[in-house]
């Protein structure tokens, strides 16, 4: 079973999970590192599967000898679990010796506490585990943003964009929107505005995108300079042009002035959205948006066309 524990610290945001088929086990455990994050537990493998799924932990505490699904079973059924690839997973054992190491760190253990432990040996390294993955989630973070806007960057795009092609190529269901986006006469405005008002521009259109999302899953990127893309997961060509049109408004919404463009007085977007609803690949749903967004700017700039 998965238990709610009375240990949370609400000041914390690291998020641990201890894995144990016993309980007294856990309630030390939990009484240890209570003050380091907030705390959850699971008594069997499959119920930790269950946990992490619903919410992914910083770091995981695992026993190794559990009935059923034992430790080494569990940490490789996580090891696979989306996002789970950086999580910290420690295990705890009475066993000691070399086989029993290589066993873990094959499973995708990366610390090993002994039973019977010292709770400021568990503190500690929890500590250390923790501030390593604060460490790794800033560079992801960092490899991940745009530096301008603060959304996500081409690189992000790219590999959300491969992972839900390869989900509908597998089986998956429903459908995959694709909106690209450009900001409407932007060298006008940054010859007369100057390039810092072009930035600030730039940051509030990405955080116009980005804030009219409304889905897990979706997706706001910088695709280059100007342009935007956003990827919509499960939208299905109705919705793709529901979702591409509230973006529209959202960003005109912005009244953001733009004195130097021959057809208006603000700053608008022009759109393009396409939709897969069978495998296919990115870059052809990339260049049907891309076709799409063309002709929304050939057709009078602010404004969205869907791809036929």
């Amino acid at each position: 079973m998965i238990l709610g524990l009375p240990f949370v610290h609400d000041s914390a945001d690291a998020r641990i999970l201890i894995v144990d088929d016993d309980v007294g086990t856990i309630r030390l455990l939990a009484q240890v590192v209570r003050d380091l994050g907030d705390v959850r537990f699971a008594t069997g493998g499959a119920d930790a599967l269950v946990a992490a799924r619903a919410e992914l932990p910083d770091l995981v505490l695992l026993d190794a000898e559990m009935e059923g699904m034992d430790g080494f079973q569990t940490c490789a059924a996580l090891r696979v679990l989306p996002g789970m690839e950086a999580v910290p997973i420690l295990f705890i054992t009475s066993h000691r010796g070399v086989d029993v190491e290589i066993r873990a760190l094959a499973a995708g253990a990366v610390d090993f506490i002994t039973k019977p432990f010292h709770p400021h040996i568990v503190e500690a390294r929890v500590r250390t585990h923790l501030a390593l993955k604060q460490r790794t989630d800033a560079l992801l973070r960092l490899a991940t943003l745009d530096g301008l806007t603060g959304i996500a960057n081409r690189r992000a795009f790219d590999g959300a964009l491969l992972h839900e092609t390869q989900r509908l190529a597998q089986g998956g269901t429903g459908s995959l929107s694709l909106v690209l986006v450009d900001v409407d006469h932007f060298k006008r405005f940054n010859d007369f505005y100057g390039h810092q008002a072009g930035d600030d521009c730039l940051r509030a259109v990405a955080a116009a995108l980005s804030g009219g999302l409304r889905r897990n899953g979706e997706v706001a990127a910088r695709f280059g300079g100007e342009e935007f893309a956003i990827l919509l997961p499960g939208h299905d060509r109705s919705a793709a042009l529901i979702a591409a049109e509230r973006l529209r408004r959202a960003v005109t919404g912005l009244s953001l002035p733009h004195a130097a463009r021959p057809d208006g007085d603000l700053v608008t977007i022009s759109a393009g959205a396409a939709t897969l609803t069978e495998p296919g690949e990115g870059t052809a749903l990339i260049a049907a948006a891309d076709q799409a967004l063309y002709r929304a700017k050939a057709n009078g700039r602010n404004r969205v066309v869907m791809a036929a």
